[in-house]
């Protein structure tokens, strides 16, 4: 018996670039974890740049990434003493769909942004606006009601912000989809965000169900006074688009071990064959289990190629000519459904016909399973017929495909 080994792998990520707008990449990766066979999520791979690379503690404590993005906003006037300086984050769950380049399979992916965050650069220092010689106090007199940290709700305070002579540095949550304003205290001749940086979250189908292969999609957000991403009606952005762009990377496994001599199968009757030696007893049964060892993340297939005239029959032959058939049943590991849905016991497998799918509901490491050998009673009645002494032999080869 000869058994075949298939493995599949699924990849995500995303990078791309526009003359008229911003694209930025975002890489997830699924790989099944033997420690965590029941967690079947994508792993953001997206290296965390601005906020989150400074301040990675703060990150980390509120399970929270950020992307720092090359898009400056500048102030079309002065900032009057009163004016509002309104920010404004797409929030909301927002769907797009990414497209398995091989196979055309789509998935749904959805994508908010939880967090915003700039430095904003005065044309003037603080202390020189405000007339208060320290730098920190100056910026929080810089803006009606405390500092710029301190955001009004629904938005809230990060945890960190710095500043400088002429910048302050701030990120701020973003929970729900509205706009956070501060109101300016003194007149700023002008302004600007410097580099924008934003928290998302991912919700990603079940890799487990997804196909080998890439899947990609793009997102794209305006940018702007009453676009997606606000800051403020006087601030207008260098870049009109912001645009997402997803690459999913699954990388699943398909593996299947047999223990040494298993490939060579002996069908015989629950006892041996000593009864029938002995006192001419024939045998009810006569068969054969052999145990495999099964590695899944994927749904995969399965064919069953022996010398066979079809169905779940293969042909045993001996060089005198005489000739008997064997059943071919296979048993799966809980945890992988069959084509029929439930657990996966004895189902028959068919000559040069794929049975599929058969579908883990989680990753499944190094299970046993069976492959099942039985004769029938006509078959035993003619192999033990008077007179005969003999072997039959034949080749079986069960293939495991996770192209389904």
């Amino acid at each position: 018996m000869k058994i075949l080994q298939a493995s599949c792998a699924l990849a995500l990520a995303l990078a791309t670039s526009t003359a008229h707008g911003f694209n930025q990449e975002i890489r997830a990766l699924f790989q099944p974890d033997p420690t965590q066979p029941g967690k079947n999520l994508f792993v953001n791979k997206t290296p965390n740049s601005g906020y989150c690379a400074s301040y990675p503690a703060q990150c980390a404590e509120h399970n929270m990434f950020s992307i720092e993005l090359p898009v400056r906003f500048d102030s079309t006037r002065f900032i009057s003493p009163g004016d509002w300086m309104s920010v404004k984050a797409p929030a909301n769950w927002r769907q797009l769909t990414v497209t398995n380049v091989e196979t055309q399979e789509t998935e749904t992916v959805e994508v908010r942004i939880i967090g915003v965050g700039s430095t904003y650069v005065l044309s003037d220092s603080a202390t020189s606006i405000t007339g208060v010689p320290n730098e920190a106090e100056a910026h929080d007199k810089l803006w009606v009601s405390s500092g710029w940290v301190f955001v009004p709700e629904p938005c809230r305070y990060s945890g960190v912000a710095s500043y400088g002579t002429h910048s302050y540095r701030f990120f701020w949550k973003t929970p729900v989809e509205t706009i956070c304003s501060k109101v300016a205290s003194y007149r700023i001749p002008s302004m600007s965000f410097d580099k924008l940086d934003i928290a998302y979250e991912l919700k990603t189908p079940n890799p487990l169900g997804m196909s080998t292969g890439q899947y990609t999609g793009s997102l794209t957000y305006t940018l702007g006074p009453g676009k997606d991403f606000t800051m403020s009606r006087l601030m207008e952005p260098d870049d009109p688009t912001l645009t997402l762009d997803f690459v999913l990377d699954v990388q699943h496994t398909l593996k299947v071990d047999l223990p040494p001599g298993g490939t060579r199968v002996t069908l015989e009757p629950v006892g041996g064959w000593e009864p029938w030696i002995n006192s001419g007893r024939k045998p009810t049964k006569i068969s054969a289990d052999q145990v495999f060892y099964i590695s899944a993340s994927s749904r995969f297939k399965v064919m069953l190629l022996c010398n066979s005239q079809g169905g779940n029959v293969c042909n045993l032959g001996s060089p005198k000519g005489d000739s008997s058939r064997v059943q071919v049943r296979m048993s799966l590991p809980p945890g992988i459904i069959g084509p029929g849905g439930g657990q996966v016991n004895r189902i028959p497998l068919d000559f040069n016909r794929w049975s599929a799918p058969f579908q883990p509901g989680m990753y499944v490491e190094r299970k046993p399973g069976y492959l099942h050998f039985d004769m029938d009673s006509r078959e035993i009645d003619f192999l033990l017929r008077p007179g005969k002494n003999d072997r039959l032999r034949g080749n079986v080869t069960i293939i495991w495909d996770s192209e389904v």
